[in-house]
């Protein structure tokens, strides 16, 4: 009778491990179908990024260097109206007749990337 229960108790491990492999097989499965989205969504996003950095240098080409861009043009009129726009003070009112070196160079610095 001892030996019947081994039997018994090999049968149900097996199936346990059976339905456990089952189980494993179906997350992987799953986790193969999100990781085939995740990787299209990938490819998608690189074509774009790389179309809007065409756009991008194409835009820079054709723009006077000199002239600010929209961003920087109108961090200059906050700047003009008495505020900080630079990280440090950002918001802050500027005292009467001061001037900021970091709010002219978030402005004007390094702005020909």
């Amino acid at each position: 009778m001892n030996e019947s229960l081994d039997k018994s108790e090999i049968y149900d491990r097996f199936a346990q491990v059976t339905k456990q492999t089952k189980d494993l097989l179906a997350n992987m499965e799953q986790l193969q179908t999100k990781m085939t989205e995740i990787l299209e969504e990938n490819a998608e996003l690189s074509i774009e990024n790389e179309h809007l950095h065409q756009v991008i240098v194409k835009t820079q080409e054709q723009s006077d260097p000199s002239e600010l861009s929209t961003p920087r043009q109108n961090l200059q009129k906050l700047y003009e109206q008495g505020f900080h726009v630079c990280n440090e003070y950002y918001g802050k009112r500027l005292d009467r007749n001061e001037s900021c070196t970091f709010c002219l160079d978030a402005i004007f610095g390094r702005h020909q990337q």
